[in-house]
């Protein structure tokens, strides 16, 4: 029998869940996020089911102090160097593991169709990798899915970023950088 709260989702649905062998619907991250910011307690959702991978009680404290994420001082020491800092935030970052361990690479030149696209991107991946940028690209996935699952709208592009290719084909921007024959250098100054 379905419960109150998972009736009251069903009807506010705005995508398809996934159902367990139960037939009993399973919340995602997504899910819980959206029930969460709508003024649900981590109380009230004890009786939903909700996929295995959420922590519940990370989520809520996410959602319940948005600022906590934006704060962090740049410990300038001997100890510490800016590469380390920029990997110790990168671990902060809020992403599913699907795409922390996605093979962003792969995943990229999978998405060429011609021999001129793929030798572009592997160009430009070879120029990310020697930056350790592979997780900022991870993260610009996981934030083009999360828009486009959404419904949210974003720019075309903006400034040296259209200069990438591999940014157009994650489709973080609409501009065809081959087309118009941009040079990767102008972005990775």
């Amino acid at each position: 029998m379905t419960n109150l709260a998972t009736l009251w989702y069903l009807l506010t649905l705005k995508n398809p869940m996934i159902q367990n062998k139960f037939s009993e619907l399973v919340f995602s991250e997504n899910d819980v996020c959206d029930l969460l910011m709508q003024g649900r307690t981590v109380d009230s959702l004890k009786n939903v089911v909700v996929d295995q991978t959420v922590d519940i009680e990370q989520l809520a404290r996410l959602v319940e102090r948005p600022d906590s994420l934006l704060t962090w001082s740049f410990p300038y020491s001997a100890e510490t160097s800016v590469p380390e800092f920029h990997a110790t935030q990168q671990m902060a970052w809020h992403m599913p593991n699907e795409y922390k361990t996605l093979d962003i690479a792969v995943h990229v030149l999978g998405l060429c169709e011609s021999e001129a696209e793929l030798q572009r991107c592997g160009q430009e991946l070879l120029l990310y990798q020697e930056r350790d940028l592979f997780n900022l690209l991870r993260y610009l996935k996981y934030l083009v899915d999360v828009m486009k699952e959404n419904r949210v709208i974003w720019g075309v592009g903006r400034g040296s970023s259209v200069a990438s290719y591999v940014l157009y084909k994650l489709g973080v921007h609409r501009i065809d950088s081959m087309y118009y024959n941009l040079d990767i250098n102008e972005f990775l100054r």
